[in-house]
């Protein structure tokens, strides 16, 4: 095994400012092969990733985290996702019912603390659940989506999962998302349409007025200290992710010490 920090990416993270998001998908499907998988909670950049995928022919699984209090019309974006772009989405569920969880531990999500723990039981530990299978997670964010992801790289590595996240659109901004979006005729989740910024649960998720920041409809009973569900290793403090274990042929196949077939 070698290990993996990520100032070792700095090199191919400037180098990939200036590749498209299309040529990141098919540098990861050829770095990482059958070890790597999408993840879209089907908003519309995740949906973006989606089209991407089955557009340009690359064959990679997408990961759907069903919370078990999701919008039917999120669950239903899933579906058409899948079958319209002829995609592989494998559902990961919580261990624990809503239900199940509420008669052991209450209400988590009246309190902020709550919060955390709720969404840590229902979002993150069901991706956690299947840590192991891959090496390489492929995002949807963007630093247009603001607050911590302003700076978010291209590449960073995930230590909980110990595997590498892929974030092929984050130098697409608002303007260049519709634009695809509209030009490409995605599919979408409806709700963006009825004034919901970002999705999540339906017991914490609520459309947003114009001049809102876009996640202030994400747990707005709890006030703005609340923003993030800790699901993607950018939003947490990086100090604590500060490498990854991998093979040795994979970390030299990322940092281009053996060239693949496919180079960009």
């Amino acid at each position: 095994m070698a290990r993996l920090i990520q100032a070792d990416l700095d090199d191919l993270n400037q180098a990939f400012e200036r590749r498209s998001p299309q040529e990141l998908l098919q540098w990861a499907k050829t770095t990482f092969g059958d070890r790597i998988r999408a993840i879209s909670s089907m908003q519309r950049s995740g949906c973006a990733v989606c089209h991407m995928l089955h557009a340009n022919s690359i064959d990679i699984p997408v990961l759907f985290v069903d919370t078990g209090v999701m919008f039917a019309e999120s669950l239903e974006t899933r579906d058409r996702i899948a079958e319209s772009y002829r995609l592989t989405v494998r559902t990961l569920s919580p261990r624990h019912t809503m239900a199940e969880q509420t008669a052991e531990l209450g209400v988590l999500y009246l309190t902020p603390e709550g919060q955390k723990e709720c969404c840590d039981l229902r979002k993150t530990q069901p991706l956690l659940d299947v840590t192991g299978e891959f090496d390489a997670l492929i995002g949807s964010l963007r630093r247009a989506d603001g607050g911590r992801r302003e700076t978010c790289p291209v590449l960073a590595i995930d230590t909980r999962m110990n595997c590498v996240r892929i974030n092929p659109l984050v130098l697409m901004d608002d303007a260049m998302l519709t634009e695809y979006l509209e030009r490409n005729d995605v599919i979408t989740n409806p709700l963006h349409d009825q004034g919901f910024a970002t999705i999540g649960c339906n017991r914490c998720t609520t459309p947003v007025l114009p001049n809102e920041p876009r996640r202030a409809g994400r747990w707005r009973h709890l006030g703005p200290w609340s923003v993030y569900c800790g699901i993607n290793p950018t939003d947490l403090d990086p100090a604590k992710a500060p490498a990854l274990d991998l093979p040795v042929d994979l970390v030299d196949r990322i940092l281009g010490r053996e060239a693949p077939d496919f180079m960009i």
